[in-house]
């Protein structure tokens, strides 16, 4: 930028991060945090999301590559809104995360120091009052995720002439099942079940095969299904003991919301909504729609 330019009022710049955590034998918990030589400050692992890049996958890039820990999301965290220089806003999106490894640190430019600290110690080092003011929302349980995907944008029915268990994705569609393969992957999911229509089994197909993760055909999750074995099956779900994605279809979702106990919520083609559970129970409930909203078919 050109000295004396300054960045225009309504300007956001997006960032996402995450408060680390792990259990402590002395407190609830021990957080994670980095010192910036830059500005020489303590706060949480965070940074700009990349063109076309979604917050989750940011949030755990950022940590990776500022600290060397690979990590999970978990519930996500209230956003946190400050002022920059030249009059733009910078929104930063946090989540709870726990770490998947130690991970090797290097010191580097950007971050020279990270540090566990216990809740009560990490307060008092952070540098930042927002920093403390997130600290303060933080609630240290284990949860597990749950992600619930509409199929992507599929090939008309009017201009389809098979099967339409074979109607499969469109451009768009294989656009939006790409953008899922980071969503998935901030979650650590393990577990990748599907209704058996091609069109929903090509909606996770990237993220399965990025992730080595077979691909669960479920009939009861297929369009038409009996209502009773699709909330009977989504039951079953509340009790999986690994992190889990299901691929299934618009008239089908309100009795899979039905089975899970949760208030429904209609999706857009290719849309996720990731429901934290706390043993049976949604402790918290996030929306990941596509880059562009697209008609439902």
């Amino acid at each position: 930028m050109a000295p004396g330019r300054t960045e225009p009022r309504d300007r956001v710049v997006e960032a996402a991060g995450a408060v680390v955590w792990r259990p402590s034998a002395y407190e609830r918990a021990e957080v994670l945090l980095v010192h910036r030589p830059k500005y020489d400050d303590w706060s949480f692992p965070k940074g700009k999301l990349e063109p076309g890049e979604r917050a989750p996958a940011a949030a755990v890039r950022e940590v990776a590559e500022e600290t060397g820990i690979s990590v999970a999301l978990g519930p996500p965290m209230p956003p946190v809104r400050y002022p920059l220089a030249g009059g733009a806003v910078k929104v930063v999106r946090y989540w709870q995360a726990v770490p998947l490894d130690e991970g090797d640190f290097t010191p580097g430019h950007e971050v020279d120091r990270r540090v566990w600290l216990r809740i009560g110690e990490a307060a008092r080092q952070l540098t930042h009052p927002r920093d403390r003011s997130l600290l303060t929302t933080l609630t240290p349980r284990t949860t597990r995720p749950l992600v619930l995907v509409r199929h992507g944008s599929s090939l008309p029915r009017c201009g389809w002439t098979g099967d339409d268990l074979e109607r499969p994705l469109s451009d768009e569609g294989r656009t939006q099942a790409a953008e899922l393969v980071g969503t998935l992957a901030a979650y650590a999911i393990t577990r990748v079940v599907s209704s058996p229509a091609r069109r929903c089994v090509e909606t996770v197909l990237p993220y399965a095969t990025a992730a080595g993760v077979r691909i669960e055909l479920e009939p009861a999750f297929a369009e038409g299904a009996d209502p009773e074995l699709v909330r009977e099956q989504a039951m079953r779900l509340l009790d999986a003991p690994e992190p889990t994605a299901v691929c299934s279809h618009r008239p089908t979702l309100p009795d899979l919301w039905a089975g899970l106990g949760v208030t429904p919520m209609p999706l857009q083609t290719g849309e996720a909504v990731v429901l934290h559970l706390a043993g049976r129970s949604p402790v918290a409930v996030e929306r990941h729609p596509p880059a562009e909203p697209l008609s439902g078919r």
